[in-house]
């Protein structure tokens, strides 16, 4: 591992995100629930790099997610909607490419990501409202993805190696 990553990974206290892979910290839960249980809001630092190996594996939510853009190589979410269509998203700080620094991605779209091809690591944020839970998150396998997007069939399988792990453990 690269000096600056594990500097990076220690600074920030980062933890792996069971189920969906990206490191990850929690830096805010609203203390303020909804009627359902849920903080009214939470937001959380992640990275993705590429030694040792971080990423996201596809998953929805339950509401719209918020992604920030901090610093580090660009990244990508790959995003897979209900009527069969397939989008990128690159996000960094160069936007005269054309890179986001913020994106929202919307309830109930499968969602994965990682730093972009060439890169060594992406630190970023996401924020959601109501706040993330465990009951909020759904991971996919590769066969369901593939059944439905089997044009997708290359970054599903790069991009969905949770096993049969679906549901995130509680206390998330």
């Amino acid at each position: 591992m690269e000096k600056r990553i594990k500097d990076i990974i220690d600074h920030f206290k980062f933890e792996i995100l069971p189920v969906e892979g990206s490191f990850f910290k929690q830096t805010y839960r609203s203390s303020i629930l909804n009627e359902e249980g849920a903080p009214l809001g939470t937001a959380m630092i992640g990275m993705y790099c590429n030694s040792p190996l971080s990423f996201s594996s596809f998953h929805k939510l339950t509401q719209d997610e918020t992604w920030h853009f901090y610093f580090g190589d660009p990244l990508t979410i790959y995003l897979l909607h209900e009527n069969g269509t397939f989008e990128e998203i690159t996000m960094g700080s160069n936007f005269e490419k054309g890179e986001l620094i913020q994106f929202t991605v919307p309830a109930g779209v499968w969602q994965a990501g990682c730093t972009k091809e060439g890169g060594q690591f992406s630190v970023f944020g996401c924020t959601l409202s109501p706040g993330f839970t465990s009951s909020c998150f759904e991971a996919a396998t590769a066969a369901y993805l593939i059944e439905k997007f089997p044009n997708q069939k290359d970054i599903i399988l790069k991009l969905c190696t949770n096993g049969n792990e679906t549901k995130m453990p509680e206390g998330y």
